[in-house]
């Protein structure tokens, strides 16, 4: 917080989505276990009191942080743009795109994946809901659509759909890990561009020439 913000006294409405962003930038650096109310209220400058009165919990800060996450990962226009075409390939191209551009944009989404993954397992499934679960729900309608027009060849949707976006999750999340363990990193279109074609064309539909 600057100086100027220092100097007025902030509204309640803005007082929220400080603590939301600070909550945000605390929980990806730290965990759910380990980022304490006390480290929130510090970072926001005001007492642990105060905050309560925002908020009764850390996990309802949590929710709140899921929540507001949900809201910069929106799919709507995605939804729109692959919602035009019946080639899967095209499909596919579209939901990697904007899911490397989230979490290139959003660079906690990475970060709380991983802690949740450690931590408990119920904050995992919440995780999980929030940032993932949106791109498997859109495919897995893509998915049945296409099946039931014969456009690609009878898949289980709900199998296929949490797979694709379990890789392209995972690849999102390496972009900077591989490179560490590695030596070596790959562009985001490098990645569609040599892994999309190759789960597009197991999908594609064959006529049984028998």
């Amino acid at each position: 917080m600057d100086l100027c913000d220092m100097a007025r006294k902030l509204t309640s409405g803005e007082r929220r989505t400080q603590i939301i962003d600070e909550a945000t930038r605390l929980f990806s650096n730290y965990g759910f276990e380990k980022m304490t109310v006390n480290m929130l209220a510090s970072a926001c400058g005001i007492t642990e009191a105060a905050l309560y009165r925002y908020f009764p919990s850390k996990e309802k800060i949590y929710d709140e942080v899921l929540e507001s996450l949900k809201d910069r990962i929106d799919i709507s226009s995605l939804r729109l743009k692959i919602g035009e075409t019946d080639d899967i390939e095209v499909i596919l191209v579209g939901i990697a795109k904007h899911i490397f551009g989230s979490y290139i944009k959003h660079k906690e989404l990475a970060r709380l994946l991983l802690f949740s993954s450690l931590e408990r397992h119920s904050l995992a499934n919440r995780v999980y809901s929030t940032v993932r679960m949106p791109y498997v729900q859109l495919l897995i309608e893509r998915l049945e659509e296409l099946i039931a027009k014969k456009k690609i060849r009878k898949v289980n949707p709900i199998m296929t759909a949490r797979c694709f976006v379990g890789m392209v999750t995972d690849c999102s999340v390496g972009l900077n890990l591989w490179k560490r363990i590695q030596g070596t990193t790959f562009r985001p279109d490098e990645m569609i561009n040599n892994n999309i074609p190759i789960f597009a064309q197991g999908l594609k539909y064959k006529e049984d020439k028998h």
